[in-house]
Order: structure tokens, then C-alpha cells, then sequence
């Protein structure tokens, strides 16, 4: 009789196919143990698509030597940014799930096998992202953190818009498996952002009524951060404005309703950020990132309460000019007076 319900239970599950999609740019010095990953997963993916996004490195030329060994497809095209190269391989595959992986970062052996089952168990009704947590790695892959989510203050799993907009959504695709119906229905990666790609397609996925499946106690992923990682990069600023206009577009504050998307969540969330670089920016005497950014928090402001806007509107020619030659020596010169100050204040 047990055997019986065994069976009975087997039957019910569906199965799927998954298709793992990993843009290679200029990643010769990771992309072979993360290709290693994915080949050596408990529960084999059905299709590996490399897509190298125009790189000059000898990436590609490890890409081929691996797939005379193992059923690898490698695709060349021109550099898009990692949104054009994994929408590229998302068309290319057949398989009717999906899952990401950066080129410096590395599946866990059992990922697949873990993000697998809510799909194949059914266990929630119309499914779009399983995610779970990740484990955070250095530039020589030594171990910085585990269970990385676990040490920020974002919410898992999202179920409300307003927390899907007042905060980053850190649903890492690396550590997620994708419903390809879901990815279609909402359309690719938005190709003119290089980060907030992920936290754009999660949204949209969101939004349109989809579930969010989050497995908190297990880390399927070892996500690689160093200095020359995308969230350190001028690029990921400008990517960043460019989401924020999105969302300012997409929701307006709605007073009839009672909903200011805008004032209570999309506004403070990026001020928050911007301000971090800024503040960063000056801690490290980076004149250009803190120039960005003061560029950036002056245009967030426009969007805040008037008297805060106006604030720093009015401070606004000063920093101005202070970031302009001939006053750039006098700005540094604060800039390290200040640094000097600090470690003094440390003794």
C-alpha cells in the first residue's frame, strides 16, 4: 500500500527542464570553475548556454576546450551588456525553466536539485522565481559570509508591491530558478540597465501576479564581490538613475487612493543610496563618484518634500563648485585634511 501512495505521489509531480544561461565577458579567470558548477550538478540541467558578450580575453577559448568534453553551446555575439547576452540565450534554449549564472560566481552542487522541487512538487500555485539564500565569497573565492540574505534588513519573500519598491530586492539570479511562461509573459531584461536588471525583471514578474518562492535555510549559491564587481562600478550608478526614472514613471504617487509609490518608497530608497556613494565617494577621495552622485541626489530631490528639496538646491552651487577646477586641489586637499582628522581620532 505504501508503495502504492509512493507511486501514486511520483505521478503527480510534473517534470521540467532547465537551462542554465551564463554571459561571459572578459571572465577568463572564472569562467571555468563556474562552468565546473554547473556541469557537476546532482540533478543535471538539460541545456549550458555560454554567451559571450564580445569579450577580448581568452574566455571563450576555455568555453570551447570544456564543451569538446561536455554539452556545452557557446554563442559570440557583439557586447550588448549582460542583459542582451542573457536574453540572447534565453531565446536560444528550449528548455522550459531557467537559471543564471554570472561568470565569477559558482552553483553549490545540489542548487538545481533544491530550486527544483517547489516546481516539480507543485507546492505553490502559479509559481514564476524560486530563490534562495547564497553564501558571499571574496575575489580569491575564500568564504566571507554564509547565508549572505540573512545579514540584511530586506524582506523574503516579497508579497507586497510597496516592499518590492522601498527596497532593493536582492532576489540574486545566480540563486534563482525562473519559470521561462513567467519570463516571457513579462518581457526580457530591460537592455539599458547593467544592475537593477535583476531587481527590474523580478518586479515585473511580481506585478504581474506571480509567486516568489523563498528558501531561506539553505544556500545555493557562492556570489563572488570585489572591487571590480558590477555593484562597485560607475556603469552600476547610471544604470541605477535610469531604473529610478523607470519606477517614478511607471508608479506615480496616487493621493485619491492613498498610494505615494513615490514619496514613501521609490524616493527614499535611491536618496538612500546616492547618498551612500556620496558619502562613500568622499571617504575615499573618489572626485568623479562623488561628483555622480551629487549630480544624482540633486535630481532625486526634485522629487521630495519642497522644503528638503529646497535645502539643497540651495547648497547645490556651492558643492558645484567646489568639484570644478581651479577648486578641485582645494576640494582634495579638504577631502584628505578630513581623512587625516579621522585616523587621528581612531589612535
Amino acid at each position: 500500500m505504501l508503495q502504492a501512495i509512493e507511486r501514486l505521489d511520483y505521478s503527480s509531480k510534473i517534470k521540467i527542464s532547465v537551462a542554465a544561461i551564463i554571459p561571459l565577458y572578459n571572465g577568463a579567470p572564472f569562467i571555468r570553475e563556474s562552468l565546473e558548477s554547473v556541469i557537476s550538478q546532482s540533478e543535471p540541467v538539460e541545456e549550458i548556454i555560454v554567451v559571450n558578450d564580445g569579450s577580448t580575453d581568452d574566455g571563450a577559448e576555455i568555453v570551447r576546450e570544456l564543451a569538446k568534453h561536455y554539452p556545452i553551446h557557446l554563442i559570440t555575439q557583439t557586447n550588448g551588456g549582460i542583459g542582451s547576452a542573457r536574453n540572447r540565450g534565453i531565446a536560444e534554449c528550449k528548455s522550459t525553466h531557467i537559471a543564471l549564472l554570472d561568470q565569477d560566481d559558482i552553483w553549490y552542487r545540489d542548487h538545481i536539485e533544491v530550486l527544483k522541487k517547489p516546481f516539480v512538487s507543485q507546492s505553490v500555485a502559479n509559481l514564476g522565481v524560486v530563490y534562495a539564500n547564497l553564501d558571499r565569497i571574496d575575489l580569491s573565492g575564500r568564504m566571507v559570509c554564509h547565508n549572505f540574505l540573512d545579514q540584511l534588513p530586506n524582506i523574503h519573500p516579497k508579497v507586497s508591491l510597496i516592499q518590492c519598491l522601498s527596497q532593493d530586492m536582492f532576489i540574486l539570479p545566480g540563486a534563482s530558478l525562473i519559470d521561462r511562461e513567467a519570463f516571457s509573459k513579462v518581457g526580457r531584461f530591460d537592455e539599458r540597465l547593467s544592475g537593477y536588471e535583476d531587481d527590474d525583471l523580478f518586479l515585473r514578474i511580481f506585478s504581474a501576479g506571480y509567486r516568489m518562492h523563498y528558501i531561506r535555510k539553505k544556500s545555493v549559491l557562492k556570489w563572488r564581490i570585489y572591487s571590480g564587481s558590477t555593484s562597485y562600478s560607475a556603469k552600476m550608478s547610471k544604470s541605477r538613475m535610469i531604473y529610478f526614472r523607470k519606477l517614478i514613471n511607471l508608479y506615480p504617487d496616487e493621493p485619491r487612493l492613498h498610494l505615494f509609490w513615490a514619496r514613501d518608497a521609490i524616493v527614499p530608497r535611491f536618496f538612500g543610496l546616492v547618498q551612500h556613494d556620496f558619502v562613500e565617494g568622499l571617504r575615499f577621495r573618489d572626485l568623479p563618484r562623488v561628483t555622480q552622485a551629487w549630480s544624482d541626489i540633486q535630481e532625486i530631490s526634485t522629487f521630495m518634500h519642497k522644503s528638503i528639496s529646497r535645502r539643497i538646491k540651495l547648497v547645490a552651487p556651492l558643492m558645484g563648485l567646489l568639484y570644478r577646477s581651479p577648486f578641485r586641489s582645494l576640494t582634495r586637499g579638504l577631502l584628505s585634511f578630513a581623512s587625516r582628522r579621522r585616523r587621528k581620532k581612531r589612535k
